[in-house]
């Protein structure tokens, strides 16, 4: 477990909030799903007469309502026997805020005239218990169309529908006949009314990349539009429905998987009745062969409109991930956005001037939000710039680490911002009074305090009372603290605290790495014949050697026991080869998929790392991608194989999906604010060290570093 799980254990894993203008969700059980095959979320019980793969239900790619798939139900009503098929809703990170629910609405498309009323079957709703507490019926005349079931649910045996966990169906009668239904668009609604829009659909843009076309269309504004629907065609004339997209994402990515062909495109707009407007006028583009150096551009600019386009309103800064909530920002994905940012002005995917408006944008909101003794907290709440206490009522306070990661944007933005004018001034002198707030020495806790604390609250103080102790993430706190020119920390922190000896760092070493490998933070074992000399375990997830040296430049930190560069290439080395060793037997595991590291999952976020209690078996892009300048070859090798094979599941408006799982056949829904910048960045600080340059030529950073080389002269 790294630092940041045992954060998460140690708060309250309750996510809430009193926010009223954050905007509501239809409750969904099922659109699309992103694999093939079958889909992950359902459970086929009494499988024997339900048409399943690996007792979950098919995918359907050519019967659906919404492109691109609908969920196929053939079953046969067998005397003394009794099948179930329940489809679950996926927990989306940050979907919380939902609309409220009088309906459960559902498609669904009947291919035989044979199946009557009583053949059909039951359907029932699935309790926080897993027990069903309502059971329904339907009925379907016509034949070969898709058909909208609406049915009346009363939740008096739930207090809300974020309690509801499952739709199901089940068997209705013995006649022993065989059926086929498809079933689409699952979702709990409030009332069957929609306004229609009278907007018409316009694409503004299509481009080519080498096996997709990237569409755009106006940000939509009008709260009756639910859905972009998009069309394609290989032949200018004939259309067919390829992709729908949520209205609040103003793009889409058509991977059409091959390389050198012209595609045209339209577009309409449904509402929440999927009620469907006229097309668009057509567009068209080519995919095209593209060189290793133009493969790396179009990462760095997918994930970079993350926080260009994706941003949060009022404050233009990062999102917790996308599809979560829409009005909270995350301050530490903030600072890897800015980062991010910076390399998009350079590779001129914006304009310097255009790139400035946002950052005059970001410091106005930043110098007026809520800090503790100068520290930001962990969420913030952009229309109030308040505290959002996200992962429950003690995580209300600053958070150190996260204010981190801020801080190595910013100050790598104010390096950028060097010219004369009025505006990039106002943005340096902005981020000085920000930086030269933090009271990094009251985060001590305790006057003589040997650590750093993660977190304090107003109203609750130390409660959470986690020290930081390395080796994780945390480095840069450290580095932060003791470079502060107003309220740094001594040095000798960095070996009290962060490289801590005694039994409290032994302990919490042991503790999360589940060994005594490195528990007195020099490690010095060899895993797949690379010496560790810094790490817990094995090395631990690669975050760990990405986060904190997005700006800071490990080549130039060494201490007693090691340079972090050379470190942290052997640390991506022994998670490279461990991929390729696969002790597991995960499926899509080897020299081109690899990379375990924090990243959403099926079920919940983790920490992933190369043993085999922390591997489930889910691969993050961000993992290899950001290891670029540890391990260019591999991270290329990997990057192709991500795009031209799993390109159609995993691809998408911002770059690559957080995560994904061949054994288990899912993949995420979301793209996370911590994991799409770092690709951005390191891939160029692999191409031209920008970040690090930048970050590095700060005289407050260099003054930190002298004195820890200063202190570490003392240790030896």
């Amino acid at each position: 477990m790294s630092s940041r799980q045992l954060l998460l254990v140690l708060l309250t894993l309750v996510s809430g909030s009193a926010l009223a203008k954050e905007p509501l969700n239809n409750y969904s059980f099922f659109h699309n799903s992103r694999m093939t095959g079958h889909y992950f979320y359902t459970k086929v019980i009494g499988a024997a007469n339900v048409n399943n793969i690996q007792d979950k239900l098919p995918v359907s790619e050519l019967i659906f309502h919404t492109p691109g798939n609908s969920l196929q139900l053939a079953y046969t009503n067998q005397a003394g026997s009794q099948w179930q098929a329940t489809i679950y809703r996926q927990q989306i990170r940050g979907q919380d805020h939902f609309s409220p629910a009088n309906y459960l609405s559902f498609w669904v498309y009947k291919t035989s005239a044979a199946t009557t009323s009583e053949d059909l079957p039951s359907v029932f709703l699935v309790g926080e218990d897993s027990l069903q507490v309502q059971n329904l019926s339907f009925d379907i005349k016509a034949q070969n169309v898709w058909t909208r079931v609406l049915l009346p649910i009363k939740l008096q045996d739930v207090s809300d529908p974020a309690k509801l966990i499952g739709v199901g169906f089940q068997q209705n009668n013995t006649n022993g006949k065989k059926h086929e239904l498809y079933i689409d668009d699952i979702e709990l609604v409030t009332n069957d009314t929609a306004p229609r829009t009278s907007l018409r659909p316009v694409i503004s843009g299509a481009v080519g990349a080498m096996k997709h076309i990237d569409l755009r269309w106006p940000v939509i504004a009008d709260p009756a539009i639910a859905f972009v629907k998009i069309y394609r065609a290989t032949d200018s004339k004939t259309y067919k429905p390829v992709g729908i997209q949520f209205a609040s994402i103003n793009r889409y990515a058509d991977f059409t998987g091959v390389t050198a062909r012209k595609f045209s495109y339209r577009i309409s707009f449904l509402n929440s009745r999927y009620e469907e407007t006229a097309l668009s006028k057509p567009v068209s583009a080519s995919t095209r062969v593209m060189t290793d150096n133009e493969l790396l551009t179009m990462v760095q600019e997918a994930s970079f409109r993350y926080y260009w386009e994706g941003a949060e309103k009022l404050s233009g800064l990062a999102k917790e991930n996308i599809l979560g909530r829409h009005d909270m920002i995350a301050s530490g994905a903030s600072g890897f956005g800015i980062m991010a940012l910076i390399v998009g002005t350079e590779r001129k995917f914006i304009t310097r001037d255009a790139a400035i408006k946002r950052f005059v944008q970001i410091v106005n909101f930043l110098e007026n939000t809520e800090t503790f003794h100068g520290a930001f907290a962990h969420f913030i709440d952009g229309p109030t710039g308040k505290a959002e206490p996200f992962f429950g009522s003690r995580d209300n306070g600053g958070d150190l680490v996260e204010t981190s990661f801020l801080l190595q944007g910013l100050l790598t933005a104010k390096a950028y911002f060097s010219g004369a004018g009025a505006e990039e001034k106002m943005v340096r002198d902005k981020i000085t009074a920000i930086w030269e707030k933090v009271e990094w020495n009251w985060y001590r806790q305790f006057p003589n305090s040997k650590f750093l604390y993660w977190h304090w609250s107003p109203d609750q103080g130390w409660t959470i009372n986690h020290n930081l102790v390395g080796w994780n993430e945390t480095m840069v706190t450290y580095l932060l603290a003791i470079a502060s020119p107003t309220h740094p920390v001594p040095a000798s922190m960095y070996y009290s605290g962060w490289a801590n000896l005694d039994s409290t760092g032994r302990q919490y070493r042991a503790a999360w790495g589940g060994t005594q490998d490195g528990s007195g933070y020099a490690n010095g074992n060899s895993y797949y014949g690379i010496k560790l000399d810094v790490g817990v375990s094995n090395g631990g997830p690669l975050f760990f050697t990405h986060y904190g040296y997005l700006g800071y430049d490990p080549h130039a930190i060494t201490d007693k026991y090691t340079n972090y560069f050379t470190n942290n290439k052997n640390i991506a080395s022994i998670n490279y080869r461990y991929c390729q060793d696969n002790p597991g037997g995960y499926r899509g595991y080897g020299d081109s998929c690899w990379g375990l590291t924090a990243s959403d999952g099926p079920f919940h976020y983790g920490a992933n790392e190369p043993v085999l209690r922390q591997d489930p078996g889910i691969i993050a892009p961000t993992g290899a991608i950001s290891s670029f300048p540890y391990l260019p070859e591999a991270s290329m090798k990997a990057l192709k194989n991500y795009y031209n094979n799993y390109g159609k599941f995993l691809w998408g408006e911002y770059g690559f999906r957080d995560a994904f799982s061949l054994t288990d056949n899912w993949c995420a829904d979301i793209y996370m604010g911590l994991n799409q910048a770092p690709m951005t960045v390191m891939i160029e600080n692999y191409r031209t060290g920008l970040l690090w340059k930048l970050f590095m030529s700060t005289p407050d950073i260099k003054n930190g570093l002298e004195k820890l080389a200063a202190e570490t002269a003392k240790q030896r």
